[in-house]
C-alpha cells in the first residue's frame, strides 16, 4: 500500500507537527495494544489455567475421600476440615443427580480457559457457574453418594484485577507521550520560526528577527537563511544605488542635450533629437523600475480589486476596451502589498494587452490563500514555446508581440514578474479565450 499516492495522503496530517505527533504516538498505541492482547492471552491465560489445574486436584481429593467414607458423620466432618483447610466453602447435596453444564459470560478470554481446564482435570460431570455468585465460582460435580458443592472465590481460581496492569501500562504511556510532546513541540517552534521568516521574505514583507534555535541541523538551516537574507538585501541596495548613481550621471547630460535643443534653429533636425532624448529618458525609467525591485517601499494592507479597478477606469478613459469581472464569493481581495510595485505590474501587463489587442477581458479572483488577476486580449499572442522566453530581461520576440512596456527598454514582463515574485507570487502566460494572450498574476495573502 502506497502511504505517499493522493488516495490516503488526504488522511495525513498537513503539518510537521501533526505527522511528528503521528509518528510518536502510532506505534506507542499498537505496542500497547499487543502487549496487552499477548499478555492477557497467553500470561493470565497460563496463570488462570494453573490455577484452575490447582482446584481441580483439590476438589478431586475432596471427592474421592466423601466416596470412600461410608459414614454420613465422617463425612460431612471430612468436608468441613476440607472447607477450614482450603478457605472456601464446600458442602454434600445428598442423591442428588447434576445436570452438567457451564455458565459463564458471553466474552472474555479468562472464564473460558478456566470451564476448559477444570472440564479436562475433573473427570466427572460437572456444572461451572461464574455469573449467579458475586466473586466466587459456584462449582458443582457429581459423585457417588450426590452432588459436591464447592465456591471458592474467583481470585482463588483467577489472576484478580488484570485491569491493574492495563491501568499502569496505559498511565505510563499517556505520561511518556505528554514529555515527548512537550520535547516535539520545543523542537518543532524553531522550524516554525524559520518556516514564517521565509515565507515572509519571499512575500516581500519584513522577515521576523529570531535566534537560531533547536537542533544542530535546524540551527544551521536558520544560520544560512540570515546570512542569505543578508547577502541578497545587500545586493538589491548595491544595485539599487548603482543604477541610480548611473540614471543621476545620465540625466545630466540629457538634461543639457535637451536644453540645447530647445536653442536650436532647425526645428524639424530637432524634434527628431528630442524624440531619441525622450527615449533614452524612458529606457532610464525602465531600467530603474526594474532594478529597483524590492527596494524602498514598505507592504501595506490593501485592497487589490481597487488597484485593478482603477487602472481599468484610466484605460478605459483612454479610449481602450477594457472590461472587469470579479470571482469572489466574499468580495475581499485585501492583502499585503507594496501598491507601487503591484500598480506597476498590472499596469504593464493590462497595457501590454491593450497595445496589441482591440479587446482586453480583465478578471478578479480572490480565493482564501490567495488572489488572482488574469489579463485576455484578442491580440496575436505568444507562442507556448516562447512563454519562459517574454519575461528575460531586455527580450525581443517577433514584431507581431514585442512584449516591452512602451518605453523600447524590453522590460515589461520582467518587471512585472519581478514585482509577482517579490511578493511571493507568479505570473504565468497562456492561451485566451479571446484568441490571444492571457497572462495571469497570482499572489499569497
Amino acid at each position: 500500500m502506497d502511504v505517499s499516492s493522493p488516495k490516503y495522503k488526504r488522511f495525513l496530517p498537513r503539518s510537521l507537527y501533526g505527522r511528528a505527533l503521528m509518528i510518536l504516538i502510532v506505534p506507542v498505541a499498537v505496542l500497547q495494544i499487543v502487549v496487552a492482547l499477548v499478555f492477557i492471552e497467553r500470561h493470565w491465560n497460563g496463570v488462570t489455567r494453573k490455577l484452575a489445574t490447582e482446584f481441580a486436584a483439590e476438589i478431586s481429593f475432596v471427592a474421592n475421600a466423601i466416596e470412600a467414607e461410608s459414614d454420613p458423620l465422617e463425612r460431612e466432618a471430612l468436608m468441613a476440615l476440607a472447607s477450614d483447610t482450603l478457605d472456601y466453602d464446600i458442602w454434600l447435596e445428598p442423591e442428588g443427580v447434576l445436570a452438567p453444564g457451564v455458565r459463564r459470560p458471553l466474552y472474555g478470554i479468562i472464564p473460558r480457559a478456566l470451564t476448559e481446564t477444570l472440564q479436562d482435570q475433573i473427570q466427572r460431570p460437572l456444572l461451572v457457574d461464574t455469573i449467579a455468585l458475586n466473586d466466587k465460582v459456584d462449582l458443582q460435580l457429581q459423585t457417588k453418594v450426590g452432588i459436591l458443592h464447592a465456591t471458592p472465590s474467583e481470585s482463588r481460581m483467577i489472576a484478580s484485577k488484570p485491569h491493574i496492569l492495563l491501568v499502569w501500562m496505559i498511565a505510563a504511556a499517556v505520561l511518556l507521550l505528554i514529555v515527548a510532546v512537550m520535547f516535539l513541540r520545543n523542537q518543532i517552534r524553531p522550524i516554525q520560526r524559520l518556516a514564517d521568516a521565509t515565507e515572509a521574505f519571499g512575500k516581500g514583507q519584513p522577515a521576523p528577527a529570531f535566534k537560531p534555535t533547536g537542533a544542530e541541523e535546524i540551527r544551521r538551516a536558520a544560520g544560512a537563511f540570515q546570512l542569505m537574507r543578508l547577502r541578497i538585501e545587500r545586493q538589491i541596495s548595491q544595485r539599487t544605488l548603482m543604477l541610480s548613481g548611473v540614471s543621476h550621471d545620465l540625466r545630466t547630460p540629457l538634461t543639457r542635450m535637451r536644453l540645447s535643443l530647445e536653442m536650436m534653429d532647425d526645428e524639424a533636425e530637432a524634434e527628431a533629437l528630442k524624440a531619441d532624448v525622450a527615449e533614452m529618458e524612458r529606457m532610464i525609467d525602465g531600467f530603474l523600475a526594474f532594478a529597483r525591485g524590492e527596494e524602498g517601499e514598505a507592504p501595506r494592507d490593501v485592497d487589490l480589486l481597487e488597484i485593478v479597478q482603477a487602472i481599468v477606469e484610466a484605460e478605459t478613459a483612454a479610449g481602450a476596451d477594457v472590461s472587469l469581472a470579479e470571482q469572489a464569493p466574499d468580495g475581499d481581495f485585501s492583502a499585503l502589498l507594496r501598491v507601487d510595485m503591484i500598480r506597476r505590474c498590472i499596469q504593464n501587463l493590462i497595457g501590454n494587452a491593450v497595445k496589441y489587442g482591440k479587446r482586453v477581458q480583465v478578471t478578479a479572483d480572490a480565493a482564501r490563500h490567495r488572489l488572482t488577476v488574469s489579463v485576455e486580449d484578442d491580440g496575436p499572442g505568444i507562442s507556448s514555446e516562447r512563454h519562459e522566453e517574454a519575461f528575460r530581461p531586455f527580450a525581443r520576440l517577433d514584431r507581431a508581440r514585442n512584449m516591452d512596456d512602451g518605453g523600447g527598454s524590453g522590460l515589461g514582463l520582467s518587471i512585472a514578474l519581478d514585482a509577482a515574485r517579490a511578493h511571493g507570487g507568479d505570473i504565468t502566460l497562456g492561451v485566451s479565450s479571446l484568441g490571444g494572450l492571457k497572462a495571469t498574476l497570482t499572489l499569497p495573502r
